[in-house]
């Protein structure tokens, strides 16, 4: 993963890690062990969908640039089917408590996206490849008409 990638991964992840350790600490003083537990599960499901989904997007705007779009709804689509397989799963749990595992879920999701959009947002990113060509200290062809 270039630089960029991972710094943004990097830049979205940790604020979102921060969040689930708050909110681990007080699922844990509202709902007790199970709440805490809830909140843990949910901050690691928001990291690992959301980190993979911005892998694989990454990589398909390097490889298929013009399949970036299409593969962005079809993995947020894929996402949701995910998460509603694992909600499906883990309905009737006694391992977590739900509503603190949801309430975490959301506010986790929300802070990942706040914190990729302001990462994205500071990243130099270039949005033009520079010439190889110019860089080597050849001179351009003039392709104009000139007089």
């Amino acid at each position: 993963m270039p630089s960029n990638d991972a710094r943004i991964l990097l830049q979205a992840a940790v604020p979102t890690a921060a969040v689930g350790a708050v909110a681990a600490a007080v699922s844990g003083v509202v709902a007790g062990g199970e709440g805490a537990i809830g909140a843990i599960v949910a901050t690691l499901v928001v990291i690992l969908f959301m980190g993979i989904g911005l892998y694989v997007l990454q990589r398909t705007a390097k490889s298929l640039p013009h399949l970036f779009q299409a593969m962005g709804l079809m993995l947020y689509a894929a996402q949701i089917l995910l998460l509603f397989v694992f909600l499906s799963l883990f309905k009737n749990t006694t391992l977590f408590n739900p509503r603190a595992f949801a309430i975490t879920l959301v506010v986790g999701t929300l802070v990942w996206i706040a914190a990729q959009t302001r990462a994205h947002m500071k990243a130099k990113i270039l949005y033009v490849e520079p010439d190889s060509g110019a860089s080597n200290g050849d001179k351009p062809e003039k392709t104009g008409h000139s007089s």
